[in-house]
């Protein structure tokens, strides 16, 4: 592919897209991203990159001023900002990813997006592999009752791709995943294991309330 029609400068509200973009060696092309991505990429914060806010409170004005010529977002986000970012005649990329095949399919279009498929087919055989061998050392145990949630007001239980995960790991995920349910649910479920994993929430989480509440 010509290089010239590669982005070179990319606005990523998303963390796991910065992720992925480190993992493939491409981090060098993102110019503005989130105190999010850098909780979890900390060579983002280097001074050298705009930090710009989610992307759902992400404002288009202050995207565009980073001047990408993609934006990388994950779903929920706003429609109106997304609006401005088209005609600005800036490319977009929303992800929505539910289960592992979307997460794979992300990394794979990521990838090819900046000319590096082939590491992005790296990638993600090594999450598979790595998956692969949890769920070998779990297979035979006994499977432990998790419920594991993505926010708390309301209560939304994780996506699909989680609960594959706790498959992996051993445990038995008692909820839809990503169905909103109520506390008296989530007790009636009888689950032997709760995780917060509220999205973005990092130690604001109210565990003491949580216990509480989820019995």
């Amino acid at each position: 592919m010509d290089s010239s029609l590669l982005p070179s400068r990319i606005a990523c509200l998303q963390p796991s897209a910065t992720v992925i973009l480190n993992d493939i060696g491409q981090l060098g092309r993102v110019v503005a991203c989130t105190k999010y991505c850098a909780d979890v990429v900390p060579g983002v914060a280097d001074g050298m990159r705009k930090i710009l806010a989610d992307s759902w409170t992400a404002d288009a004005a202050e995207i565009i001023a980073a001047r990408p010529d993609l934006v990388i977002a994950s779903a929920p986000y706003q429609e109106k900002a997304v609006v401005e970012i088209l005609k600005a005649g800036i490319r977009f990329l929303g992800l929505a990813p539910k289960d592992l095949a979307d997460i794979y399919i992300d990394i794979a279009t990521i990838a090819g997006i900046v000319g590096r498929a082939d590491r992005g087919e790296r990638v993600i055989h090594g999450m598979q592999e790595r998956i692969a061998q949890v769920r070998a050392k779990t297979a035979g145990s006994a499977r432990p009752r998790v419920f594991c949630e993505e926010w708390g007001k309301p209560v939304i239980a994780s996506q699909a791709w989680v609960a594959e995960l706790i498959d992996a790991a051993g445990g038995k995920f008692v909820a839809e995943p990503g169905r909103q349910v109520s506390p008296e649910e989530i007790v009636k479920q009888d689950p032997d294991i709760v995780i917060a994993a509220w999205c973005g929430a990092g130690d604001r989480v109210p565990l003491e309330k949580i216990v509480g509440d989820r019995g």
